[in-house]
């Protein structure tokens, strides 16, 4: 649903006035912050001021493709803001370079591909680089390939230069050379990574890990403070309440067709009953949400873990390990709680992500996720529920799959919550992301834990919309 009037949170405004005011800078904001929505406002206001050029966005993937778009859609004062994604196999890519359109965005990977496309043409006066990490690894002779290819036009044919990111140094301080070459060119931190590296860091005894001394930082943040803002959460969320970030994947076409079709199949059920007892209703979306998760068992009369042929699954896609992938690489380094609904989420979790624990029976992997040694830790929302304390793991908090126990999401939720988080000395928040299949059952369960509404209600509704 299209928001009729635009509400920007406290920080907007200076999000705004810094990509308007600045012609190469960087904003530094967390998950749920913002940046989209602010940036964008930003393109139009530049717009509105007479500036006819397109603006290029590097993004991941899925946000590139996804994320941008959606968000220029989702706001009435964006109207004549019009985003195309340039993503795809190299005949879509050139099929949305002929679209007029205000914004383009495409992922890293296409970088090379679209430098080589315009050549001297480039027709792009403002580049975004959101994530900008992804660009933490360049060099001026090495460095990662994309980083490179970026670096040809960089400062030759963009006027301007933002970037976004949520983590600007995930790994220490050397990360920012790279990303801060894009905005000046090395003025603030030097000509070159070497003597980036000279002037701040000095070499442990193992010849490659490189410690700063103790004025970089200090140094460092006075010299890059008039290109970059940074947003703290602290300074504008209330503690008391997580911030939650809904992330929407896309079904695939094969994978979207299975659904629609156990779907009908489903509300033809419903609609042939005279009463539906919530346990039963709910009961029948377990194959609607095992195909949004990604995975189905094989017996069609196998709706729950509990079944003895839960083990058989057929594996139908995996955008959403993709989203939690992105989101793990977006945390940096930070512990990441995962919640997950079925074992065939678990197994297939496991093999991605195979740094990932699962959260047993062991006493020990309670204590090593609260001492920081398992970056991803899969839980069951069943199996976290009353007595585990894991605040001291982390404080971010991913629902992979939902069900429909409001009960047992506050009960995880709980594990790491804010009032956990206070009682234990941390002053962070608390960030929950649901991932999310568009049109799928995942948005009744998600009005089901925010409304607190009655599940037939909800499942009746849906027929009725639907149907």
């Amino acid at each position: 649903m299209t928001r009729s009037v635009y509400t920007p949170r406290p920080y907007g405004g200076l999000i705004t006035s810094h990509i308007m005011d600045v012609d190469r800078g960087a904003v530094f904001a967390g998950m749920g912050m913002g940046k989209t929505v602010c940036t964008l406002t930003a393109l139009d206001n530049l717009i509105m001021c007479g500036s006819d050029k397109p603006t290029l966005i590097l993004a991941p993937l899925r946000v590139a493709k996804s994320t941008w778009p959606e968000e220029a859609k989702k706001w009435s004062h964006l109207r004549n803001i019009s985003v195309m994604p340039i993503t795809g196999n190299e005949s879509e890519r050139r099929q949305a370079l002929k679209y007029d359109a205000s914004v383009y965005t495409t992922n890293y990977e296409n970088i090379p591909w679209l430098i080589e496309h315009f050549g001297t043409r480039w027709p792009f006066e403002h580049v975004v680089s959101d994530e900008s990490t992804r660009l933490k690894g360049f060099r001026l002779r090495q460095g990662t390939k994309r980083a490179r290819a970026l670096a040809k036009v960089a400062h030759t044919h963009i006027k301007r230069f933002t970037a976004l990111t949520g983590t600007p140094a995930p790994n220490g301080l050397q990360d920012l050379w790279g990303q801060m070459w894009f905005l000046d060119a090395g003025k603030r931190l030097g000509k070159n990574y070497t003597g980036f590296r000279d002037r701040w860091f000095s070499t442990g005894f193992d010849g490659f890990t490189m410690k700063p001394h103790d004025h970089a930082q200090a140094e460092i943040q006075e010299l890059l403070g008039d290109i970059c803002l940074t947003i703290d959460a602290k300074d504008w969320f209330d503690l008391k309440d997580p911030i939650v970030n809904n992330i929407y994947v896309d079904l695939p076409p094969g994978p979207r067709r299975l659904y629609d079709q156990m779907e009908k199949d489903f509300f033809i059920q419903l609609e042939s009953g005279h009463e539906i007892e919530a346990f039963n209703a709910a009961a029948r979306t377990q194959k609607l949400l095992q195909i949004a998760n990604g995975a189905c068992y094989v017996d069609p009369l196998t709706e729950t873990d509990y079944d003895p042929k839960s083990k058989e699954f057929k594996e139908i896609h995996d955008v959403k390990i993709q989203a939690l992938d992105e989101i793990i690489e977006e945390a940096a380094g930070a512990p990441v709680l995962v919640a997950y609904q079925f074992k065939s989420d678990l197994a297939r979790l496991l093999k991605a992500f195979p740094n990932g624990r699962h959260l047993d029976k062991e006493s020990s992997t309670i204590r090593e996720w609260n001492e920081g040694r398992i970056p991803v830790l899969f839980a069951h929302p069943q199996s976290a529920g009353h007595g585990l304390n894991l605040q001291d793991g982390g404080n971010i908090l991913v629902f992979f799959g939902l069900n429909w126990s409001l009960e047992d999401r506050l009960q995880i939720i709980e594990r790491i919550g804010p009032v956990r988080q206070m009682q234990a000395g941390y002053d962070r928040n608390v960030f929950i992301h649901n991932i999310l299949a568009r049109d799928t059952v995942d948005e009744l369960v998600l009005a089901r834990v925010e409304t607190k509404r009655e599940v037939q209600d909800i499942l009746l509704e849906a027929l009725r919309r639907r149907h």
